[in-house]
């Protein structure tokens, strides 16, 4: 086998391996999914708002959902979504993580910012990030919603959220795939779901109107 044919091999093997953990994903992660979404949306609606948070790789998903949120997913014009990435405002990262530390970088963002109703998404493929879990244990105390994406490890991570999202996959990278793809599918049904909404509200206040 010559050079080029192995590393033809070596893509044809990445990549499969990636769709290997997306499909157990979507066969073990769905009725999480869903609930995510689902709590999301109920956010949403109630005047609340999608806060993210995460390092490296993840806090780069952060950004990317947010994004998607506040702009549009699928090319469907609507409203924009109240979702806001805590990875963002460098500022008050490196503020925050050189007068209290680092681990404090997030939790003090949900401090400041977080509200009853709103809903904090974490993002850690390890489960072991302090200061994603110290976020997390801030919103808890606030009253704020909690959804986290993880791996299958050992972490605390999803005994800190009230919807525990687990990409079956020890594989940092492979984790960090399902992640994007999952928050992809997330943003696709809250967008279908509060469509679903606004139409039947509509059709309500048409019903109403012609009555």
């Amino acid at each position: 086998m010559n050079d080029t044919e192995r590393w033809r091999q070596e893509i044809l093997s990445q990549l499969t391996e990636s769709a290997v953990v997306q499909r157990r994903s979507a066969e073990s992660c769905g009725e999480a999914i869903l609930a995510a979404a689902a709590l999301i949306v109920c956010s949403l609606t109630q005047g609340g708002k999608l806060m993210l948070c995460g390092n490296g790789g993840s806090a780069a998903d952060c950004q990317h959902l947010a994004a998607e949120l506040v702009g549009r997913m699928n090319g469907r014009q609507r409203p924009a979504l109240a979702a806001l990435a805590l990875t963002t405002d460098t500022s008050a990262l490196t503020a925050l993580g050189n007068d209290f530390g680092y681990e404090t970088v997030f939790q003090r963002q949900v401090e400041a910012r977080g509200r009853p109703g709103d809903v904090v998404l974490a993002i850690s493929t390890s489960g072991r990030s302090q200061n994603v879990l110290r976020a997390l244990t801030a919103a808890a105390r606030a009253g704020l919603a909690t959804v986290g994406l993880t791996g299958d490890g050992p972490g605390p991570l999803a005994d800190l959220t009230d919807i525990a999202i687990r990409v079956p996959s020890a594989n940092t990278q492979r984790i960090q795939e399902a992640h994007i793809a999952i928050g992809h599918v997330i943003c696709y049904l809250v967008e279908r779901m509060l469509g679903a909404e606004m139409e039947e509200e509509s059709e309500c206040l048409i019903s109403q109107a012609s009555g």
